[in-house]
């Protein structure tokens, strides 16, 4: 499916699936930030990486309403999208660490497979069927990541829009299952869809089982800081409001049926990035008992099948759509070392979770 339309119909009612965790959250909050004539409907199960303290003090919460529920539940997303004549889904809800995809596949299947079909089929009834919003006027976007791609080797062209598919975990593999049901539903049913793949981000709200954020918890609390093999895995890190930024820009002037990556536009290691983390926490937070948190740094053993590189390519958003990165790596993960300094409470009871210790100590013991 591929049209000339350029830009969207004005969003009114915005179903934003997932809306508690870490992304969805952060879009949350700058949708309604940005766009003052749009009402959010967040819905999400509020599993272990979501939470309502994510979503405090909010900008002008009487356009926004909270639904606890799961995207699996057919009869609920039908109903919402009824009685809230929801004309946009902003899709974020997924399981999308993929360390757990390897010790629970099923849960992914779950919710990235069943889950955004069930949205999908709900949405193709309301706004083709029933035609409860005209066609014209609605908007799918998917949220989907850069690793549906696979790994590159080094030197190898970035990912672009054109790159194959070759996930390589059981999320990755979730995750582009997930992209094929989205565009089948444009090809098949006329549903008019969007579609970002996203490098990594990092920024405030990020639950601490990912990179960025567990090394801020760790080394807040004088523990080992975990590196997988050598730290020489080389990513593509985006800021987490340039993201939401990107996925608003798509939703105004992408063009229906397209798919855009999206990324920071850099490759750093991940032993570069917790090096910095490093020097940034010795200097905004300095401990007289360790001078050089880097000393904390302990390689463990890596993950199974870890892919090796990934890089960006955002030609095509940049030049279509006139999106780019504005917060450089050095300035974005000194804003997120000061959020978690200043939210540290926030931080301690996320990371005090019993089912995120149990989860850190099935994931790290042995390796």
């Amino acid at each position: 499916m591929n049209t000339d339309k350029t830009s969207a119909p004005a969003m009114k009612t915005a179903l934003v699936t997932g809306g508690a965790g870490f992304i969805g959250s952060n879009f949350v909050r700058f949708l309604l930030a940005q766009e003052p004539q749009v009402s959010v409907v967040n819905l999400d199960a509020l599993t272990y990486a979501g939470s309502l303290e994510n979503l405090r003090d909010l900008p002008d919460p009487s356009r926004y309403e909270f639904v606890h529920g799961d995207i699996c539940d057919r009869d609920l997303v039908l109903d919402l999208l009824r009685r809230r004549s929801i004309d946009t889904i902003v899709h974020f809800a997924a399981e999308s660490h993929v360390d757990r995809s390897i010790l629970e596949p099923g849960r992914f299947i779950q919710t990235n497979v069943v889950g955004t079909h069930v949205l999908l089929d709900a949405a193709r009834q309301f706004w083709l069927v029933e035609r409860g919003v005209p066609a014209e006027m609605a908007r799918f976007h998917h949220i989907s990541t850069d690793e549906v791609y696979g790994a590159l080797e080094p030197g190898a062209p970035a990912f672009d829009e054109q790159t194959p598919y070759a996930p390589n975990s059981p999320y990755s593999a979730s995750k582009a299952a997930s992209d094929h049901l989205v565009r089948a539903y444009g090809r098949t049913y006329g549903l008019a869809f969007t579609l970002t793949n996203c490098s990594n981000n990092y920024g405030p709200y990020q639950f601490p089982e990912k990179l960025v954020p567990l090394m801020l918890v760790n080394a807040r609390k004088k523990l080992p800081l975990p590196v997988y093999g050598d730290g020489g895995q080389v990513r593509d890190w985006l800021y987490v409001e340039d993201h939401c930024e990107a996925i608003l820009t798509v939703l105004k002037r992408g063009r229906v049926g397209e798919s855009y990556v999206v990324g920071g536009d850099n490759q750093p290691t991940n032993l570069e990035i917790v090096r910095t983390l490093c020097a940034v926490l010795d200097e905004l937070q300095p401990d007289p008992t360790c001078p050089k948190r880097e000393s904390m740094i302990q390689f463990v053993a890596d993950r199974p099948g870890h892919d090796r590189r990934y890089a960006m390519n955002i030609t095509k958003i940049r030049t279509e759509l006139g999106w780019q990165p504005s917060v450089s790596l050095a300035e974005g993960l000194r804003r997120t070392v000061q959020w978690y300094l200043r939210n540290e409470s926030w931080l301690a009871a996320i990371s005090a979770r019993p089912e995120y210790q149990g989860w850190l100590n099935r994931n790290y013991r042995g390796r």
